[in-house]
């Protein structure tokens, strides 16, 4: 027979499962999340996981204090090193991603490349403007 205390055994098990599955959805968004944002920035995303490093209060856009997950992942550029990034989630929207300082290739222009049309030589300027050697 079904008393009342095993109504509450049960109904507490279903809330915990319930709250483990909502965890695991909201994990998976962050996942989503952080591997596009290290696709737009060219980086790998390591072990392709994200974990949870702590549930608690952080600060939002204005500056109101609201229960947040925090997500730790590893990511790299060269495929030698590791660095750490974090992600913080207001339940299901990002908040911000924030990346460890990391090496990164600077594309210079080449030589060889035409010049914008705004740019002027100083030697052709100071011909045209030195007033005492025409």
């Amino acid at each position: 027979m079904l008393t009342l205390e095993n109504l509450f055994v049960l109904m507490l098990l279903a809330s915990a499962g319930a709250w483990i599955w909502h965890n695991h959805g909201l994990r998976e968004k962050a996942l989503e999340r952080v591997k596009q944002h290290c696709a737009k920035l060219d980086l790998e995303l390591l072990d392709d996981a994200v974990a949870l490093k702590r549930i608690g209060f952080a600060r939002d856009a204005k500056g109101r204090k609201r229960l947040a997950r925090i997500y730790n992942f590893e990511f790299t550029v060269t495929g030698e090193q590791r660095h750490p990034g974090v992600v913080t989630q207001f339940g299901a929207h990002t908040m911000q991603i924030e990346l460890a300082p990391y090496p990164f290739d600077v594309q210079t222009p080449p030589a060889s490349a035409p010049k914008a049309d705004n740019v002027v030589e100083m030697q052709q300027w100071r011909r045209q403007h030195d007033r005492w050697h025409p």
